[in-house]
């Protein structure tokens, strides 16, 4: 089954919208943890034990029923006597972010920092680390960034290999793999396109092997664009069997990695039909 040109922008905008809903509907709203918080008069070794109980490093100190700033437990320690407010910091504008940010705009600031303050309505209100980006809403957005990327692939097998030619440079295993899963779908009566039934690594190898479609993307090598894509690939296999996202790697390199995957699924997007 081939698809028409209207088919194919139909595919393009579809991605587009899908990732626009991702990239501006979740936010951190969905991930934040709120601030606790204590008075600035409250007696350090009292909250020092209970920091210690809840396993806090920092916590939020108000003063008039606003919170003005923080203290962390390494502070406390060292401080040992005294009141909260004697010892808290003022929150410094390069820690504040706003609570309706996009996760997409968050990923790169917590690169840099290991925590930001929320900001809801000029008041803070919580608090978020690198440990909240385990948290569904940023696995709901990664995973959509990978599946639409993949869709992307897709599209562009579809458009840079007209009239089955895919199948001249695809593994004969790995077509004998998809013609197998592709005959068990008309076994059900369920069967569509033979590409449906490739896998990304089979998709990512057709596009990385068209070295039009590998300037274009701009993917610097064959062996560069094998690895990222090996990459992406690894991510959505540890979201769709939940394990965590920093398994055998760090929150560097999967925040590194979730922006190169934005910016290649853009670049798909903007090769025309």
């Amino acid at each position: 089954m081939s698809y028409s040109q209207g088919q194919m922008k139909q595919l393009k905008s579809r991605s587009q919208d899908l990732r626009g809903l991702f990239e501006r509907n979740i936010t951190i709203e969905y991930v934040a943890e709120p601030l606790k918080a204590v008075s600035a008069d409250a007696d350090i070794s009292k909250v020092l034990h209970w920091m210690e109980v809840k396993d806090f490093d920092v916590i939020g100190v108000e003063t008039n029923e606003t919170i003005t700033g923080y203290v962390e437990r390494s502070t406390l320690i060292r401080s040992q006597s005294g009141k909260c407010g004697d010892y808290q910091q003022i929150f410094h504008p390069k820690e504040l972010i706003a609570i309706s940010t996009p996760l997409m705009k968050l990923l790169p600031i917590l690169q840099k920092r290991q925590r930001l303050f929320v900001l809801d309505c000029n008041q803070v209100t919580g608090i978020i680390t690198c440990g909240d980006l385990q948290k569904a809403p940023v696995r709901m957005l990664l995973f959509g960034l990978v599946t639409l990327l993949e869709m992307n692939l897709l599209r562009l097998v579809r458009l840079y290999y007209p009239q089955d030619s895919w199948q001249k440079v695809l593994k004969a295993d790995r077509l004998e793999a998809a013609q197998k899963l592709w005959r068990e779908s008309q076994e059900r009566n369920e069967a569509t396109d033979l590409l449906d039934y490739l896998q990304f690594c089979d998709k990512r190898d057709l596009v990385l092997n068209h070295p039009e479609l590998l300037e274009q993307l701009d993917l610097k090598s064959k062996r560069a664009g094998e690895r990222f894509l090996k990459s992406a690939e690894k991510l959505r296999n540890r979201l769709a069997h939940a394990q965590s996202l920093v398994s055998g790697s760090s929150w560097t390199e999967l925040i590194s990695l979730a922006e190169a995957m934005e910016k290649l699924l853009i670049q798909c997007e903007e090769i025309e039909s």
